[in-house]
């Protein structure tokens, strides 16, 4: 993401202008927009044009609009994010207060004007214009007849391919079927990889599987390598690191994230932190209950005794409709960093995010025991749900 300009008055009202780069740039955009920002982009409208002999015909009419955001869609598969709402500035092709749709498109920039920039979406853009923050982990989570391949960025899991093939059972005396089919298997995974996977940018790609599939696989796919001179393989060979997972399918990615050996590798990234952080709480939570609670009423009174070591949040929860119940939470996370507390901003499309999610969302691991906290803690959780 590129910040263009950003005018912010001493109340935090005003603008930011900027340009998406790269498709995850729209995930970013997607987090900073709210029901009732002012949102100002080029756009194509389709306008009637009645010409001298009273022919009427329709152009499409590339223009620029300024929309007050009302509804917000996006598609986390494609990138792509569609903003509706209704013009509140003149414009030749549209009335005012005539609705209309604004696509936003990678390398396209647009405005974006809000009553208040809170601290959190203030961060956000701080993220996405950091060159550092980009997707330099990619995952084959595989079984026997099933891959997913996924990139890992710091605010998303993508699914870049999901490869199928049936392998029929090996027979006593006949294991040619199953062979061949198993080759076909390894030949499309690897196929998914190189075009998928950018090298450039990928410091690390997890081989994730039950049993001996990853160490098959990797064989196969080096000897291949060989055979072919496939020099982008062989290039990159460093990079490939095996590790154990349970199966396939993509919710094996946490496992592969929590290996130690993946852990200390990946020290650096957002992905690895914050599933470092959830299994800290889990922990906590089955060895020492009183320093690890859930729920936002429970979390908050943790906060008033200033006990939050680490907050653990979805970012899900900032783009609440209610602009009270967004600024409770925002609120939380200023306090738990004055407080000298440690805040981890989880992406809902994540598989860390989504285990986050079914704890409500907000989580903290305390510095020490909270004792009333812990009497009501059936209670509280009870209530959240």
């Amino acid at each position: 993401m590129k910040l263009v300009r950003k005018d912010l008055e001493k109340d935090n009202a005003g603008q930011v202008t900027l340009i998406p780069e790269e498709p995850e740039d729209m995930w970013h955009t997607y987090n900073l927009l709210q029901v009732g920002d002012s949102l100002r982009a080029s756009t194509i409208r389709k306008v009637q044009t009645e010409s001298s002999t009273g022919s009427v015909g329709s152009n499409r009419i590339r223009t620029t609009l300024t929309l007050c955001v009302e509804t917000i869609d996006f598609d986390s598969q494609a990138c792509q994010l569609r903003v509706k709402g209704t013009n509140i500035q003149e414009n030749e092709y549209v009335k005012m207060g005539a609705y209309h749709t604004i696509e936003l498109e990678p390398n396209r920039q647009f405005t974006l004007a809000k009553k208040q920039w809170d601290s959190v979406v203030l961060e956000r853009i701080e993220q996405a214009c950091d060159p550092a923050w980009s997707a330099d982990v990619a995952a084959v989570v595989m079984q026997e007849g099933l891959a997913h391949v996924c990139l890992v960025t710091p605010s998303m899991t993508l699914t870049r391919a999901k490869v199928e093939v049936n392998i029929p059972r090996k027979r006593k005396g006949n294991c040619s079927q199953h062979d061949r089919a198993l080759e076909r298997f390894y030949e499309q995974v690897v196929q998914a990889i190189q075009r998928h996977i950018n090298f450039e940018v990928v410091k690390c790609v997890l081989v994730a599987s039950p049993g001996f599939v990853r160490e098959q696989f990797c064989d196969y796919m080096f000897q291949q390598a060989v055979k072919t001179d496939n020099k982008l393989l062989l290039e990159n060979r460093s990079k490939f690191l095996q590790v154990h997972s349970s199966s396939g399918h993509k919710y094996a990615l946490k496992e592969a994230l929590c290996d130690p050996a993946v852990t200390s590798r990946l020290s650096d990234t957002k992905a690895a932190g914050e599933v470092k952080a959830l299994d800290d709480f889990y922990k906590m939570l089955q060895h020492e209950p009183d320093r690890a609670f859930y729920g936002l009423k429970h979390v908050e009174k943790a906060n008033e005794a200033m006990a939050i070591d680490t907050l653990l949040i979805s970012d899900e929860l900032f783009r609440h409709q209610d602009v009270a119940t967004r600024a409770r939470y925002v609120k939380l996370v200023d306090s738990v960093r004055e407080n000298m507390g440690t805040v981890r901003i989880f992406s809902s499309l994540h598989v860390s995010g989504e285990q986050l999610g079914q704890l409500t969302g907000v989580a903290a691991i305390l510095r020490f025991p909270v004792a009333e906290l812990s009497d009501q803690e059936d209670e509280c959780s009870s209530e959240e749900d």
